[in-house]
């Protein structure tokens, strides 16, 4: 009686599934891609908007089969150092996250269809590979994560993917203004998972889950994660070799925030991680909103 009095409400259940601190993965992308629109006096806010939407749904559905397929694949166990996954937990059945996943997928689907019908078929086209991506992270016979993979695709498709193509929904045009800005963008987003798989980096050994932490080892892999934290901050001076004027370098004030991190990742380890994956995300979010407001005022 007193562990069902401590089970979180359905409503907190589902939030938890959620796990609603990734979402600046999206939401830096968006922003970025909107403040560069706004530059060239071609956003278009429900563009932005649907896209936006979008991304979320794209990053919670990816979650939440990441919940379902980490738990049935054997990666999360009650030993688990991470957040709690609710599958895992038995707070929902497999067949109730299956549904939720479909649900969500198919939201993110219907926010591409107008998408689709402003900037042409090769944005669905986009979509479906997102969302097709986002299930073979940790699903299918080849899960990305398990190969080592889980870094590119995060870099591609919360970075160039998504920056790119939030831009071009809104200018319907292409530059090379958001791929240099989703340069950033996907390498704070990689942070992020390097952070996570460096966390687990025991447990996934164990079950044959061979990120690319596993791969590389803990040397070689906090080593990747300052080197992208370092890779972020040359995202400014790109965007200067463009045209855009020096307030682009408000961006690398994050480095304030971003020097603490290259220093204690190699001081922490197994759930003392959670702390650090909090700041990172604060850390993406940080750089993506400088940069914002720098392309705003270059």
């Amino acid at each position: 009686m007193a562990a069902d009095a401590q089970r979180p409400g359905a409503l907190m259940t589902w939030w938890l599934a959620a796990r609603p601190k990734t979402l600046v993965a999206a939401l830096a992308p968006i922003l970025v891609a909107t403040a560069l629109a706004w530059r060239e006096d071609a956003q278009h806010l429900p563009a932005a908007l649907l896209a936006l939407l979008g991304a979320f749904l794209i990053q919670i559905g990816t979650n939440l089969t990441n919940d379902l397929y980490d738990f049935k694949r054997g990666a999360d166990t009650a030993e688990r150092l991470g957040p709690m996954r609710v599958t895992q937990a038995g707070l929902v059945t497999q067949r109730q996250i299956a549904v939720a996943i479909a649900l969500t997928f198919g939201a993110a689907f219907a926010c591409g269809l107008y998408l689709t019908w402003r900037a042409g078929w090769p944005l669905l086209a986009l979509g479906l590979v997102s969302i097709l991506s986002g299930v073979a992270y940790t699903a299918g016979p080849f899960p990305l994560a398990y190969r080592g993979l889980g870094d590119l695709f995060v870099f591609i498709f919360f970075g160039v993917v998504a920056t790119v193509g939030a831009y071009y929904v809104q200018t319907l045009r292409l530059d090379l203004a958001p791929l240099v800005a989703s340069f950033g963008v996907g390498t704070t987003a990689t942070a992020l998972i390097v952070v996570n798989n460096l966390r687990d980096i025991d447990g996934d050994a164990r079950v044959n889950k061979r990120t690319l932490a596993v791969r590389l080892g803990r040397p070689l892999t906090i080593a990747w994660f300052r080197l992208l934290l370092l890779a972020t901050f040359l995202t400014p001076l790109g965007l200067y070799l463009l045209g855009f004027g020096p307030a682009v370098f408000l961006a690398d004030l994050a480095a304030i925030a971003a020097i603490p991190l290259a220093r204690d990742i190699a001081r922490l380890q197994g759930a003392e991680l959670n702390g650090l994956l909090a700041r990172t995300a604060r850390l993406q979010l940080i750089f993506g909103l400088l940069l914002t407001v720098g392309v705003v005022l270059a």
